[in-house]
Formats: C-alpha cells, sequence, structure tokens
C-alpha cells in the first residue's frame, strides 16, 4: 500500500488519511475490527462496515458554514387589504392572539409544519413563528430579500440548525436514502445542512443516533440522520410528501364525513365493516382531536416494531400512556407509523384485521358489524373492558352502518 492513500468507510461516513500515515491505518483497522468483533457478540449490537477505498475515488467534499440565525427580517405581511391573524399555534382552530396589519414586517424567527393556508401570495403549509407562542401562516408572507428560514426545534420553539456530527470524517450525500445509492458528494464535519424533509430508508447506526431516517437536502440528494446534530434540539420535520396536519372541521359530522370514503375503500380492499373502522377511529383520536392522527396521521395507534411497513412513510416516536392488561398504567415513549395520507392508515388497518389469524373469527362476522366488534375485542385488540360497547354505540348513535 505503500505511496497510496486510503480512505476508512464507516456506514455513510468516510475518514481519509495521507500517505505518509497508510501503515498506520491499517493497525488503526486491524484494531477495530478485534473491537467491533466483541461488540457484535452482544454488547453494543451496533452495525458498522468498513471499507477500503482509493482517495482518488472519493466524491467531492462540501463545506458549509451555518448561518447565524437571531431575528430573521424582509418578511412583509401581503394580504388583499385587512390583516392577518396571529395564532397561538400554526392552525386556523388556534386561538388568535393578535393581527398584523397588510404591509406589517414582523420579525421572524423559525418555522414549523403547520395547517395549509390558500394565502394571498401562495399555498403553503409552513407557519413563522414571530413571538413567544405567537404564529403566522407564511402564505401571506412576501419575502424581500428571500430568506433561509431554520426550523422550530420541537421541545423550546428555538431556531435550531442542522449540523454534520460525524466525529471528523466526512457524511456522504446520496442520490436516495440508502448506503448503496448513487454518490452525489459529502460534507464535512461541522459543516451547516439546509433540511427540506426526512424519509424513511436504511438504518444506519451513527454518532447522533441509530436511525432509518434521512433528510432531504436537495433534489435527489439525502444524507442519514444518523449523522446530523441539531444547534438547538431537533425539529418536528415533515415527512417528504406527506400532507399537511389535519385540522377538524365541522364537528363530530365533519369527521364522519371527511373520512367516509377513506374507511369505505378499506372495506371494499380488506373486507373490514367501514362502520366499525369509522367507529374504532373517533373513539382512539377523540373525533381527529389526538397528536397522532393530527400531525401523522395515524388514526389507529398502529405502532412500528422497528419498520413502517407496507403503507406508512416513516417512524416517529410520541409520549403515550400504556395500560397492561395485568393492570397497571404508565407513561412511556413509543414509535408509531407515519402516514401519508389519511387513507393509508385507514388502508393499513384494514390489512391487519384481515390478515392476521387472530382477528379470523372476527372476519368470518364482517357482515354484522356489532358482532365484528365484539369479537376483534374479544381476540385483545383493546384492553378497555367496554371498548366493543363503546364502538357499536358509537356506530349506533351516527347510524355509521349506512357506509357498510
Amino acid at each position: 500500500m505503500t505511496g497510496l492513500a486510503s480512505t476508512l468507510v464507516i456506514a455513510d461516513t468516510k475518514w481519509a488519511n495521507t500517505t505518509e500515515t497508510t501503515l498506520t491505518l491499517c493497525l488503526f483497522m486491524i484494531e477495530c475490527l478485534t473491537t467491533l468483533t466483541l461488540r457484535f457478540m452482544g454488547v453494543f449490537h451496533i452495525s458498522i462496515r468498513f471499507v477500503m477505498v482509493l482517495a482518488l475515488a472519493a466524491g467531492a467534499i462540501l463545506v458549509g458554514a451555518l448561518p447565524t440565525y437571531a431575528k430573521i427580517t424582509g418578511a412583509v405581511v401581503s394580504t388583499d387589504s385587512g390583516p392577518v391573524n396571529v395564532r397561538s399555534g400554526p392552525a386556523t382552530d388556534r386561538k388568535t392572539v393578535g393581527t398584523l396589519a397588510k404591509g406589517a414586517n414582523p420579525e421572524v424567527f423559525c418555522k414549523v409544519r403547520g395547517e395549509l393556508i390558500k394565502g394571498h401570495v401562495r399555498n403553503s403549509s409552513t407557519w413563522l413563528r414571530i413571538g413567544k407562542d405567537r404564529w403566522i401562516a407564511n402564505a401571506y408572507v412576501a419575502w424581500s430579500p428571500s430568506q433561509d428560514v431554520p426550523w422550530c426545534a420541537a421541545s423550546t420553539q428555538e431556531a435550531t440548525t442542522a449540523r454534520v456530527t460525524t466525529g471528523g470524517g466526512e457524511l456522504n450525500v446520496r442520490a436516495a436514502a440508502n448506503s448503496t445509492a448513487g454518490h452525489q458528494g459529502a460534507y464535512a464535519n461541522g459543516a451547516g445542512l439546509l433540511v427540506q424533509c426526512q424519509v424513511w430508508g436504511q438504518e444506519v447506526d451513527g454518532t447522533a443516533r441509530t436511525t432509518g431516517v434521512w433528510y432531504k437536502i436537495g433534489d435527489k440528494r439525502y444524507v442519514s440522520a444518523a449523522y446530523v446534530g441539531w444547534s438547538r434540539g431537533e425539529p418536528w420535520l415533515p415527512w417528504c410528501g406527506q400532507d399537511p396536519p389535519s385540522v377538524p372541521r365541522g364537528g363530530n359530522q365533519g369527521f364522519i364525513d371527511a373520512h367516509a370514503a377513506a374507511a369505505q375503500a378499506s372495506d371494499d380492499a380488506t373486507g373490514v365493516p367501514a362502520s366499525v373502522t369509522l367507529a374504532q377511529a373517533i373513539l382512539e383520536t377523540g373525533w381527529g382531536r389526538g397528536a397522532l392522527a393530527r400531525e401523522d396521521h395515524n388514526l389507529f395507534g398502529m405502532k412500528c416494531f422497528g419498520s413502517p411497513g407496507d403503507h406508512a412513510v416513516g417512524c416517529r416516536d410520541y409520549a403515550t400512556f400504556e395500560c397492561s392488561p395485568t393492570g397497571g398504567c404508565f407513561d412511556m415513549d413509543a414509535t408509531f407509523r407515519a402516514y401519508k395520507t389519511v387513507a393509508d392508515s385507514y388502508r393499513d388497518h384494514g390489512d391487519l384485521l384481515s390478515n392476521w389469524s387472530r382477528y379470523a373469527t372476527a372476519m368470518d362476522h364482517a357482515d354484522d358489524p356489532r358482532r365484528f366488534a365484539k369479537e376483534i375485542h374479544k381476540a385483545g385488540y383493546a384492553t378497555d373492558p367496554k371498548y366493543a360497547e363503546k364502538l357499536i354505540g358509537i356506530m349506533d348513535d351516527y347510524d355509521l352502518y349506512r357506509f357498510d
């Protein structure tokens, strides 16, 4: 190897050495491989691969300094004539806490994904934080000059920026969310990233976390979130292509009207009665008000268990309250499936009930929604002793049988 520069690849990062340290690198690799053998025996359960490649084959290294964010100027409120409402949260069902006149120049701190608004400037699901618990729809904001607004940290609402965190190496940019996709260059450790949205892909064990999440940073440009840290905490990022948050409208009947078609489509595809599915969605989300249903269109509490499955676009952690069948309830974090659309959630739920053997007896009575509700409860769908009774009550009260 004398005279050749080598590169050590760990997951989707790489460490390059000079020709003078080639022998040192070889010795380092022997030591690392010995260590990983011990780890694979069950100490850490990590997955790291090593590959030696010529430095001449390495892609371009992209180095970018993170911009410094404080208050961002250049925003101009643009409406037909009247003021725009300032809300306590990023949706029109949140409290109005003020207004801004046409032509106003609010100082902006950061952005989040919220309710889709069809505004005077654009149609957008982006909302801008202009103060503590003060938000305006970006649909009514023109920018002069154009600005890259940072994401808000989910826990603090502070502006937060993404930075490559490899511990010293370079982070590869891929054409898709896996380490075998086309190489699109690389970012140096510490470089700033402008993250657009996230996708689910190959699981990577990195310096920041072990995750299957990848960040989209451009057209056919993705980096593993396993090697990305956030300056002020992680933001609540949208999944690429995901529908905006669902905002309940029209009361109880509005929820039924909005969801009936999805329940019927699942019924047609799987045989699970639409009346039961609608009642379950109503009961489990509080008529669509739950965060899991609102943000990630998960109506039935479907968990990931390591994979989003065939119908979800990813997995996300939520704080939840669980009760065991043997008694006792407790707070915990669980990983739930995130869906692109509400319809995908209904279809995934229908596939579960129709394909899992424990619900076979229920499927034998799919033409009798009341009996079906009792059978899925008996099979262990829910621990609430009155679960079937509650479902039947909802079906009766709102005549959901008309959708079967």
